[in-house]
């Protein structure tokens, strides 16, 4: 695939997500896709539950803010918003809202995600939401 249908992917992907549509994020991935995030690393298997429960809790939503894409890799810089609105992990919510960059780095194949690596400042997340760090 070209750059072009590479970023329409993670479009795509962004999309799904503020929607909190986690079936049509992971449409996008490959079967053995790889991700890493904050809260872990694995399959689909152990995001869907992580990506699930961050859309219950916190209403995220995601603003591509710049995205560059060179061949098979798609890195993108995000303006994260969220409210607390749901317990996360045993913690109440707070009803208050955070603003943060996020950074998402993927590798396409056949048009598919199979690899995501995503970056953000939890401890400024808690924060802003009023909630002690772990």
């Amino acid at each position: 695939m070209n750059t072009t249908q590479n970023r329409a992917v993670i479009i795509a992907y962004v999309d799904a997500f503020n929607r909190g549509d986690i079936d049509g994020v992971c449409r996008l991935f490959s079967a053995d896709a790889e991700i890493f995030g904050v809260l872990g690393r694995g399959g689909l298997d152990k995001a869907i539950p992580i990506w699930a429960q961050l859309v219950r809790c916190f209403k995220i939503n995601l603003r591509v803010e710049a995205m560059v894409a060179e061949g098979d890799t798609v890195a993108v810089r995000f303006l994260e918003r969220g409210t607390s609105s749901s317990p996360f992990r045993g913690i109440p919510p707070t009803g208050k809202s955070y603003e943060v960059t996020a950074m998402e780095w993927f590798v396409l194949r056949d048009g598919k995600i199979a690899q995501r690596w995503g970056a953000r400042d939890s401890a400024a997340i808690f924060g802003q939401m009023g909630v002690p760090l772990p």
